[in-house]
């Protein structure tokens, strides 16, 4: 876990460069009663699994962030249905998340029929630095 004082300290500009930003949820931190902070890649993966799971209209100064994937509840588990989650996410990824380049989006099934893995492979823009996120969803 980082903290505040960790993460505003580091000597990678490239960390220094993503910033700073709360833990959600938001929590008392283990040796203060300080909120809990993280940045470098940590607050990126936090920040894409926000987006994944907003639906838009849900924040009201932003009726459009996020990425809608609750309409895909209760879809039946074909490709077409894996190809459409693909493209909103891109799309969502790419309008709000500029800290990253996406390198490859995948929806795959998983063993049981509703369980779906959303693969999400990207490279921070401040040091190309390659990462990814495994990111499962539910159809039921």
């Amino acid at each position: 876990m980082a903290d505040v004082s960790s993460t505003a300290q580091s000597n990678d500009i490239a960390d220094q460069w993503t910033g700073v930003g709360l833990r959600f949820p938001l929590r008392p931190g283990s040796e203060t009663l300080s909120i809990e902070r993280i940045g470098g890649m940590e607050l990126i993966r936090q920040s894409i699994t926000t987006i994944l799971d907003t639906q838009p209209g849900e924040r009201i100064m932003l009726p459009s962030f996020g990425c809608g994937l609750l309409r895909y509840l209760m879809e039946p588990n074909t490709l077409g249905t894996r190809t459409s989650m693909e493209q909103d996410i891109v799309q969502a990824l790419s309008q709000w998340e500029p800290r990253i380049r996406l390198t490859n989006v995948a929806v795959t099934p998983g063993e049981d029929p509703s369980l779906l893995w959303i693969d999400i492979s990207y490279v921070r823009l401040a040091d190309l630095r390659p990462d990814n996120l495994v990111y499962p969803f539910y159809l039921k």
